[in-house]
């Protein structure tokens, strides 16, 4: 293909891609066909001859679009994930058609100085220690896996054990701490690990599903040897945030680490009315965090923070006689993939598009819009918010008033009815023994009266099934 048949094809692509985004407010927020469809759609035999380019991008085009959920509309609340706004999306593609492996920088100097700087600038947006260092990973998994191997690393390393040479095999055993609700990717990041999910020590959680006040205490305050304390920023139903200052103290009178869940509860810091929810959190010794939930960028993108910037390079480390050292800051020195697209671009871009003060007005307005829906749905006589509003989480409770098992089925059923409906798209979850609407404010695209119009199709889903149990 030479360089004129690209760019046809390249400015199709450029089209189809602002029609798409443009499409999106209007667009039903739940897929169009099933899986099953999907797959019947896309099931074919391995192809005998190629097919020409701009022929396959039409063809994956349509074999594609019906199946995709309204992400980046204005009215997806069924998680929390960002709606990839413009400045990402493009550095985002320029990234793609760079196509560099940014893993060392005597190959890719500006990744490596792009993500050098754009880590800084998210230490300073979130108000972390300056000296930490930064991995750019896929997600909030591989964040909170990479800042526990740190973590795993450095409290063996202080009695007298090298798990990066020696395994876990003989190893003191490493005492972990963390709520009853913490999220499941803490859990995964503990299986991955050989920390195992179910040898932790569990704190009781208040009606927020945070650690009460003196539990951690408690509970840590019993363990000897090489111990690991987990905290939450940003409970995934309520929001909530634990009693970070309490944890960091009692950790480190117990010698331990700490490290900090924080995958969009972090950019409160970014927040002047809401920094004081993450107030004590800057005291721990590791950070998760996404860039493609507040921040807005693409998919594949969070931070893992350390610290101790050698404790998280000795667990991360790929060393090999054709990859140079020097004094340069090697990208894939903080991560676990030798192999990696330039991540550090699209965050740089999204930085530079909203500046602090962006950031902080688009938390600031999501956290409003949150409570702007809860006091909406809240409003009628038999639901119920049952968290307190404090960031952008609402967790909602349908027929406060009914029998639990009658609640939870008719939940059920009008979380499938929104669904279908595709005004909006909302979640459900098992909370405190209730099936719940969970529903999460986050895309860059959402205003008051989207808020508004989801509110009427919630209440009116509900109400519709509501009467039609009744009769």
């Amino acid at each position: 293909m030479n360089s004129e048949e690209l760019r046809g094809v390249l400015r199709e692509i450029a089209d189809r891609t602002v029609a798409f985004r443009a499409s999106r407010a209007d667009a039903p927020h739940q897929p169009q066909c099933s899986y099953a469809q999907a797959r019947a759609a896309f099931d074919a035999p391995v192809p005998e001859r190629g097919v020409a380019l701009a022929t396959l991008i039409d063809e994956l085009a349509a074999l594609t679009e019906p199946g995709l959920a309204n992400m980046v509309g204005p009215r997806f609340f069924g998680w929390v994930i960002g709606a990839t706004e413009p400045a990402g999306l493009a550095a985002d593609w320029l990234t793609s058609a760079w196509a560099q492996n940014t893993g060392n920088a005597h190959a890719t100097p500006t990744a490596s100085a792009c993500e050098e700087l754009t880590g800084r600038w998210l230490l300073d947006l979130l108000d972390l220690p300056r000296e930490a260092s930064v991995g750019f990973v896929t997600g909030a998994t591989i964040a909170n896996f990479t800042c526990l191997a740190a973590a795993r690393g450095e409290v063996l390393r202080r009695v007298g054990w090298d798990v990066e040479a020696d395994g876990l095999f003989g190893a003191p055993p490493v005492h972990v701490v963390l709520g009853e609700e913490a999220h499941s990717t803490v859990f995964s990041a503990l299986r991955y690990l050989g920390l195992g999910a179910k040898r932790i020590v569990s704190v009781p959680v208040d009606a927020q599903g945070m650690m009460k006040p003196g539990a951690f205490t408690k509970a840590i305050e019993r363990l000897e040897g090489p111990i690991i304390a987990i905290a939450q920023a940003g409970h995934i139903n309520s929001g909530g945030f634990d009693p970070f200052r309490e944890i960091a103290e009692a950790a480190r009178a117990k010698g331990a680490w700490m490290h900090v869940d924080g995958a969009f509860g972090l950019w409160a810091r970014a927040c002047p009315d809401r920094a004081h929810l993450g107030r004590g959190l800057e005291l721990a010794d590791s950070w998760g965090v996404d860039g493609h939930k507040w921040l807005q960028t693409p998919h594949d993108s969070a931070y893992a923070i350390v610290r101790d910037a050698q404790a998280h390079r000795r667990a991360m480390l790929i060393a090999a006689s054709y990859l140079p050292e020097g004094k340069e800051r090697h990208p894939a020195d903080y991560v676990p993939e030798l192999s990696r697209r330039g991540r550090g671009f699209a965050t740089w871009a999204m930085i530079k598009s909203l500046g602090r003060e962006g950031v902080a007005a688009m938390v600031s307005r999501h956290c409003a819009q949150a409570r702007r829906m809860a006091e909406r749905l809240g409003a009628e006589r038999d639901i119920e918010i049952m968290n307190d509003v404090v960031l952008n989480q609402v967790a909602v409770r349908l027929g406060a008033d009914m029998d639990g098992a009658k609640a939870d089925g008719l939940t059920d059923r009008t979380i499938a009815r929104i669904q279908r409906d595709g005004v909006c798209f909302v979640g459900g979850a098992n909370w405190r023994g209730r099936q719940i609407v969970r529903i999460s404010v986050i895309s860059a695209n959402t205003t008051d009266a989207d808020i508004d119009r989801s509110a009427e199709a919630i209440l009116g889903a509900w109400r519709a099934e509501r009467d039609a149990h009744d009769q």
